[in-house]
């Protein structure tokens, strides 16, 4: 008997084409190099948008801002901190957009300092005890790098509206709303310039954490008489 005669018959329906299992392999590889292309990418959206609505982070260059600030820390500014009708609080230390108060042709520069006076604030150097005065009421600034005095420099301002009076925290050391007194602007920040409020320090690693609050200004009055 012919047994190869009585063998199932050949499955005669089309098969793929020549070529089509590699055509399939190099779909899937592609899918696979594309799933995390798509997650950096989607990672990278995300950090765009934190950095440019939520927090960025800024490098110190200077020593302006000792001993709160290090030359070299990462500061983390919280953008969201004045949004929403907020403003920035005498103590807070803010970074902001120099054009239109400490630059005023060239490309501008992004500064970090503290705020001593808000609009409205008459804010006086120095007292018979070498202090700064804000409406009347002396600092004690604990803040201030050891061995610098308030200021070198005697002022007597009145911050006018929707403008803030900076001062670093080494006084020796710092640029800041005094030296541009006799400038247009009178050395104020427009507060439209304002970056956020740096509020912690992410690097180096050593030095993480919250930058420190003061109560220096506990005791400032508004200009109408109501505390601060």
């Amino acid at each position: 008997m012919d047994t190869e005669a009585q063998s199932p018959e050949r499955d005669r329906s089309p098969g793929p084409p020549s070529g089509a299992g590699e055509g399939s392999r190099f779909l899937r590889f592609s899918r696979m190099k594309l799933k995390p292309l798509l997650a950096v990418t989607a990672l990278l959206s995300l950090l765009l948008l934190v950095t440019t609505f939520v927090v960025q982070p800024f490098q110190i260059p200077s020593g302006s801002m000792e001993p709160t600030l290090q030359v070299g820390d990462r500061v983390l500014v919280n953008k969201l901190a004045y949004r929403f009708g907020s403003e920035p609080l005498r103590g807070d230390v803010v970074v902001f957009d120099g054009e239109d108060s400490f630059e005023h042709s060239g490309p501008a520069s992004d500064y970090i300092k503290r705020v001593v006076g808000v609009g409205g604030d008459r804010v006086v150097c120095c007292d018979q005890r070498g202090r700064v005065r804000v409406n009347g009421q002396a600092l004690d600034e604990e803040y201030i790098h050891p061995g610098d005095v308030p200021s070198q420099v005697p002022f007597d301002i009145v911050v006018p509206r929707g403008t803030l009076w900076v001062m670093g925290d080494h006084r020796s050391r710092s640029s800041d709303s005094r030296d541009h007194l006799g400038e247009p602007g009178g050395g104020m920040v427009p507060l439209d310039r304002v970056v956020g409020r740096a509020d912690w320090i992410g690097w180096p690693s050593g030095r993480w954490g919250a930058i420190p609050s003061t109560s220096a200004f506990a005791a400032v009055r508004n200009p109408d008489g109501a505390h601060g």
